[in-house]
């Protein structure tokens, strides 16, 4: 099946959920993210956000995630410990297959990811996730 998506489009109609928080209910973030098309196992996704995402991780495989607009810090548990990164416009990460990560940006970003499904999302406000897989 061919896919064609125009980006620019898909992101002009997105709004910019500011103040977003790991608590922030569903309702909230309506129109500030989009699922455009499946992709393999994955679905191509476009964001737009100010503030604190929470942790998630994709158990299924790796995800891709490009830097559309804006900046952010993108904060990742390895397996030697947290870790943060700086990522600007035009930059892409992979983020390894079942790796806890976020996303922080209080001047705003815009993100597209490819990323694997399901994905698990915490709905509170944590310092290491990893800890909750010891428990």
């Amino acid at each position: 099946m061919l896919t064609i998506l125009d980006i620019d489009a898909e992101f002009g109609k997105l709004k910019m959920l500011r103040g977003r928080r790991p608590e922030t209910p569903e309702a909230e973030r309506e129109g500030a993210f989009a699922r455009l098309a499946p992709y393999r196992d994955s679905a191509i996704n476009v964001a737009k956000f100010a503030g604190e995402g929470p942790w998630e991780r994709h158990v299924n495989g790796d995800e891709i995630v490009q830097v559309v607009d804006g900046a952010t810090k993108f904060h990742i548990m390895l397996d030697d410990g947290p870790h943060t990164y700086e990522l600007k416009k035009g930059m892409v990460v992979i983020v390894p297959q079942g790796k806890w990560h976020r996303f922080e940006a209080p001047d705003g970003v815009a993100l597209m990811t490819t990323t694997p499904q399901p994905t698990q999302h915490l709905t509170f406000a944590i310092d290491d996730p990893r800890t909750l897989d010891r428990g």
